[in-house]
């Protein structure tokens, strides 16, 4: 014999057997900026504990919390504005497949780092470009519906900013350990900079080379390569490798302005020897501004594949 429940009592709600799944959690809007400003309250409660501690035991969580905040808020914002359709684990597959290749991509980047010269810096920028395509493939595989410019933006950018993630965070622990002392400046010189360029990097460009992929991915599910996909991706490798070439650009036009020799320093970044303030502000000026080119371009692009309203009613 079975009652009732009393009038108001709380009702479970179960879903009937036939009611399908939501397409899509309903993630509240501005959940990337809620992560942004508490990953960086936490970010600098760490740095300051690092700092008055003197200790080494904050640097690892640190160099962890600098290397994925960013990347993390941007994809999160990527997918509120522009990929609530295509679903979190397409999202985070994405991420987590770009962040696989992370550690490999940074030693690769390393070695023609060590040794700079033009020949390395296309290989490796052909080598990083062709592995998160690569990767952007595998984590899409048995997503055959997942197609069109709009998807390969949202799902290329998170392959190269989970890449991007990783690599930052294997450059500041390298250069912690190559540091005489555990020094904290020399991890905030490493990760700032790397992580307030991350998005007009290898976000933008996988993202770019991913929109070119999925449009012209097949009904059924299979990559083409086809010429626009091959064209594209040159043309992101070419952006690469004039991004990873601007310090170098940078230091040789300096040192031939003021009539000195540029030498390679650590990482392969040149340094001029006995520098005045007037080399120092010059080479910030060329090195900085060779930067903005590179990404303003890819900017530009990005913009190009999406002109006027196109996606103003995305979910």
């Amino acid at each position: 014999m079975t009652h009732s429940p009393p009038p108001g009592a709380p009702r479970a709600r179960i879903p009937g057997p036939g009611q399908p799944p939501p397409p899509f959690p309903r993630i509240g809007a501005g959940l990337w900026r809620r992560c942004l400003r508490g990953g960086l309250a936490l970010w600098a409660l760490t740095a300051v504990t690092a700092y008055t501690t003197r200790g080494t035991v904050p640097l690892p969580a640190l160099v962890l919390l600098g290397g994925f905040l960013l990347p993390v808020a941007f994809v999160l914002w990527a997918y509120e504005r522009h990929g609530r359709d295509l679903g979190v684990s397409a999202v985070l597959g994405c991420f987590l497949a770009g962040g696989a290749l992370g550690v490999p991509g940074a030693l690769l980047t390393q070695s023609h780092l060590l040794h700079p010269s033009l020949g390395r810096s296309t290989g490796a920028a052909l080598a990083e470009e062709a592995a998160k395509l690569g990767a952007l493939v595998f984590a899409l595989r048995r997503q055959p519906g997942v197609r069109g410019p709009r998807a390969g933006l949202v799902l290329g950018a998170a392959v190269g900013l989970g890449f991007a993630a990783v690599e930052s965070c294997a450059y500041a622990f390298d250069a912690l350990l190559l540091s005489d002392a555990a020094d904290l400046r020399v991890v905030l010189e490493t990760e700032f900079p790397r992580a307030l360029l991350t998005p007009a990097g290898h976000g933008l460009w996988t993202a770019i080379a991913g929109a070119a992929l999925l449009s012209h991915r097949r009904p059924n599910g299979r990559f083409r390569l086809a010429a626009p996909v091959v064209g594209t991706w040159v043309g992101v490798c070419v952006l690469h490798a004039a991004w990873d070439a601007t310090r170098g650009v940078a230091g040789r036009l300096v040192a031939r302005v003021y009539g000195t020799e540029a030498v390679p320093g650590p990482f392969g970044q040149p340094y001029l020897p006995r520098t005045g303030a007037g080399q120092e502000h010059l080479f910030a000026l060329l090195s900085t501004g060779g930067l903005v080119l590179v990404a303003a371009l890819g900017v530009a692009w990005v913009r190009s594949l999406a002109p006027g309203d196109a996606w103003r009613n995305t979910p």
